[in-house]
C-alpha cells in the first residue's frame, strides 16, 4: 500500500497544478483542444512510465523475482490497506477525470478514462508484487480497486457529479515508535505506513440530493469515517521479534461535519484545480467516535 500511495500522491500534485498551469499561461484562452491533450497524455505518460521504472530500481531491486504467485492477504490491518485502496483508485480516477475533462473529452469518455488509467496503472503494480519474492500479487487488492473505481464510475454517468466523496486525514499515534521498521521511522513514512493514525472516510454532500430546494449550504458535507487502533502487526500483535498481545486491535467509527471544495464559487481555474486535490483530505472538525465495543468519545477536533 505504502509504494502505491506515494506515487499516486506524487501524481496528484504534479499533474493538477501543472494543467491548470497552463490555463493560467494562456492568457488569449484559446489552447487548442489537440495542444491540452498533448500536455495531459504526455504528462502521465512520463509520470508512469517513471514512476515504474523508479519503483523496479528502488523497490523491487532489493528482492529476488520468482515465479508469479498470489497471496491472500485480506485479514490484515483490519482491512485499512483495502480501504486504502479504494480510496487511492477513488480519488485518482476523478482526478484524471477532471485531466480528461479539460483536454475536451465528454463526460462518459472522461469517466472511463479516468478510471482505466487509474486501475491499469495499479494493476500493474500488483503484476510486479506478484513476481517479487517479497510480496505477491493479490485479488483482494485488485477487487478493492475495482470497488473504489466503481463508486467514482457509477456517480459520474448517473449524477455526473461526485455527491460522495472518498476522503483521507492521519494524525501522530505511539505505536510508531513501537515498530518504526513496519509504521515507520519519519513522520513522512508514518502519514503512509502507520494505519494507526490514518481515518478513511465517506463524505456525502446531502445538498446535492435536494436540486429542486435549498435545504443544506451547498458546501456542506456530513462525513462517515473508519480507522483501527492498536495495530502492530498485519494479522496479530505478536510476532517472531515482538510481543504486544497486551494492545488490543480495535475498530473505529466516525461522524463528523466536512467541506467540498469544489462546490465552493470561484471564477479561479487555478483554485478549481487545487480544489480538486484538497478534496482528498477531510478537514479536521467536531467529530464522534464510536468503537467495536461500543466506546463513544467526542473530539473537538479531529483530524
Amino acid at each position: 500500500m505504502t509504494k502505491r500511495f506515494t506515487l499516486l500522491l506524487f501524481l496528484f500534485f504534479i499533474l493538477i497544478p501543472g494543467k491548470e498551469a497552463a490555463c493560467q499561461k494562456d492568457s488569449t484562452k484559446v489552447i487548442k483542444q489537440s495542444s491540452k491533450r498533448v500536455i495531459v497524455f504526455s504528462s502521465q505518460g512520463l509520470l508512469a512510465i517513471g514512476s515504474l521504472a523508479y519503483l523496479q530500481n528502488t523497490w523491487y531491486s532489493n528482492f529476488n523475482t520468482g515465479k508469479f504467485r498470489t497471496i491472500d492477504d485480506s485479514g490484515q490491518w483490519l482491512q485499512m490497506d483495502k480501504i486504502g485502496h479504494m480510496a487511492t483508485v477513488n480519488m485518482v480516477s476523478n482526478v484524471n477525470y477532471h485531466a480528461y475533462s479539460w483536454a475536451g473529452y465528454s463526460n462518459k469518455q472522461a469517466t472511463w478514462m479516468g478510471f482505466g488509467l487509474t486501475w491499469s496503472y495499479l494493476t500493474a503494480i500488483e503484476i510486479m508484487d506478484g513476481y517479487s519474492e517479497g510480496w505477491g500479487f493479490s485479488w483482494s487488492d485488485i477487487a478493492a480497486n475495482t470497488i473504489g473505481g466503481a463508486l467514482f464510475v457509477a456517480q459520474q454517468l448517473t449524477w455526473e457529479e461526485q455527491r460522495i466523496l472518498m476522503k483521507f486525514s492521519y494524525h501522530a499515534t505511539e505505536y510508531a515508535a513501537m515498530r518504526p521498521e513496519v509504521l515507520g521511522s519519519t513522520s513522512a513514512q508514518r502519514i503512509l505506513k502507520d494505519y494507526n493514525g490514518q481515518t478513511y472516510w465517506l463524505s456525502v454532500n446531502p445538498q446535492s440530493f435536494f436540486k429542486e430546494r435549498k435545504v443544506f449550504p451547498k458546501w456542506l458535507n456530513l462525513a462517515l469515517g473508519y480507522s483501527a487502533d492498536g495495530l502492530l502487526g498485519g494479522k496479530s500483535n505478536v510476532g517472531d521479534d515482538y510481543d504486544f498481545s497486551d494492545i488490543p486491535r480495535i475498530r473505529q467509527f466516525y461522524f463528523s461535519p466536512d467541506i467540498d471544495f469544489s462546490r465552493i464559487t470561484t471564477k479561479s481555474k487555478f483554485l478549481k484545480g487545487l480544489f480538486v486535490v484538497l478534496n482528498m483530505i477531510k478537514v479536521p472538525a467536531p467529530t464522534l467516535e464510536v468503537d467495536q465495543n461500543g466506546d463513544v468519545k467526542f473530539y473537538f477536533f479531529y483530524f
